[in-house]
């Protein structure tokens, strides 16, 4: 299984979620999110809303299918 998987493209409209194992980091993250699903912003995903994201709910969160993966929630 691949470390990073885009999960939901598209969350709202600038927006997305990946699951993640949960040593993946940031960088590793945005790399895979903007090769496989572009934002079609000048800048591409640039954060990962991480606890207290004043714009995100509670994540990152365990994976419901895999406890050792997390979904995290992109911005662009």
């Amino acid at each position: 299984m691949k470390r990073v998987i885009v999960t939901k493209p598209i969350i709202g409209l600038c927006y997305m979620q990946v699951c993640a194992v949960t040593d993946a980091t940031d960088e590793e993250i945005l790399d895979v999110a903007n090769a496989e699903n572009p934002s079609g912003t000048k800048n591409g995903w640039v954060e990962i809303a991480h606890e207290n994201h004043p714009n995100t709910n509670a994540h990152p969160i365990t994976c419901a299918d895999d406890p050792e993966r997390v979904h995290y929630i992109l911005i662009c």
